[in-house]
């Protein structure tokens, strides 16, 4: 077995673990692979619209939810450029919500998050550089959801919508990482 097989059968996991499937139940409609519309907000108004891919599946023995996140997606683009970026998530029960930190490597991006569920999914809670950040789960169905990142500079009332993903679940993918 090679160092990349060897890091993948140690990382993923099969399942939560039983003690914790209560609480990372929020996450189950996510396990698998999406295909995806991303929408990228300027202040001017300017949209742009690409693709993506998210992969979803449990990690660290069942003690934690895992995703790399890429746009374009790998299959649609015509160069090596691109975003990579990768959040874990797990639950800590003194704070009774989620832990989670996005890494965004080709940004140098390192951002912690608190999450809770919210009525129809899940909203994550940060802050980068004064900003406060909220990204949002929702629509969670078992073949679709929405996700979306707002933006709240300091002073300002209103948050600004950053981006905007509509995701598909992937036919004929598998829903755990490891399988």
């Amino acid at each position: 077995m090679d160092v990349s097989e060897r890091i993948a059968s140690v990382f993923t996991a099969d399942r939560p673990r039983p003690e914790l499937a209560e609480h990372l139940a929020v996450f189950e409609p996510l396990i698998g692979s999406w295909s995806l519309v991303v929408q990228n907000f300027s202040e001017d108004g300017t949209v742009h619209t690409t693709d993506g891919e998210w992969h979803f599946g449990w990690a660290l023995d069942g003690r934690a939810l895992t995703d790399v996140w890429i746009s374009p997606a790998r299959a649609s683009r015509t160069d090596a450029d691109g975003e990579w970026g990768m959040s874990l998530r797990f639950y800590d029960p003194q704070l009774r919500a989620f832990r989670s930190t996005w890494l965004g490597p080709g940004r140098g991006w390192v951002i912690p998050f608190v999450g809770r569920p919210t009525e129809d999914g899940f909203a994550l809670e940060g802050d980068a550089n004064g900003v406060r950040l909220r990204w949002i789960f929702s629509e969670l169905t078992t073949d679709s959801f929405s996700w979306r990142a707002e933006e709240t500079p300091p002073g300002a009332e209103e948050p600004f919508v950053r981006q905007r993903f509509y995701a598909r679940r992937e036919t004929g993918a598998s829903t755990t990482l490891s399988g």
